[in-house]
């Protein structure tokens, strides 16, 4: 359980990175998305080469499909409501987070790491280990994540202090979330955890292309296609080495 909970907060502290970067580092909006595409095209192949590969390996088709499709209903639905409720500029770098709601914005950056948090706990329950491919880029992922909010956060008026304070929460209750799937989840069967690590995967998709890919083609233009897909080539590359 500590050891996921360490994994679940190393991935997670990217977050804290990102926002110091993004709080006192004068770097450009290009970049960053440039960035954030780069680390979705990492995240998409760990996904698919990873996680889907695995559960499907312990658990079939029926339960990978099922889990797939439940995790991106799930998120699809959370992220609706937190929108709705506020929160719906969260990642955006320009200020947008001024005219939405503080707590719908927490807690939508909260949902948005939930699921990767979940896959790393519930990989080392199903493999006996985190892979490093997917560890690597759930890291990088979080800081471009991380960089826009809280540049954005920080010219809509929230001050420094309580920015860094938000991300430090929401990394230790990554490392939580990771620990408390692995011990709620200890011995049950491959259906389920197969079902779980698909779940996880369906909800990353989907706040993949529905948050961070719209955001940094906004912002990066063009070049952000080639970019994920130089990300998707060095995972995939990796991942077989």
């Amino acid at each position: 359980m500590w050891l996921a909970a360490l994994w679940g907060l190393a991935g997670g502290s990217s977050l804290i990175v990102g926002a110091v970067l993004g709080l006192y580092a004068p770097i450009s909006k290009r970049v960053v998305a440039l960035i954030m595409a780069l680390g979705a095209g990492v995240l998409v192949s760990s996904v698919a080469f990873e996680l889907m590969d695995e559960a499907f390996d312990k658990g079939g088709f029926g339960a990978v499909s099922t889990g797939l499709l439940l995790g991106a209903v799930t998120f699809f639905l959370g992220d609706l409501a937190i929108n709705r409720a506020g929160g719906k500029h969260r990642k955006r770098s320009a200020g947008q987070q001024q005219d939405g709601n503080a707590s719908a914005i927490v807690l939508g950056t909260l949902m948005d790491g939930i699921p990767e948090s979940m896959a790393i706990g519930v990989s080392l329950l199903a493999g006996g280990k985190v892979g490093w491919v997917f560890l690597a880029a759930v890291f990088l992922s979080n800081i471009p994540e991380g960089l826009s909010a809280s540049a954005g956060l920080k010219r809509a008026g929230h001050h420094p202090t309580r920015i860094l304070l938000m991300w430090t929460s929401i990394a230790l209750l990554s490392a939580i979330s990771a620990g408390l799937g692995y011990l709620f989840l200890r011995g049950a069967g491959p259906n389920v955890t197969s079902g779980i690590q698909a779940f996880a995967a369906g909800a990353i998709l989907t706040m993949l292309s529905s948050t961070m890919l719209p955001e940094a083609f906004e912002e990066g233009g063009a070049m952000i296609g080639l970019a994920t897909t130089c990300g998707f080539l060095a995972a995939f590359t990796l991942s077989h080495l």
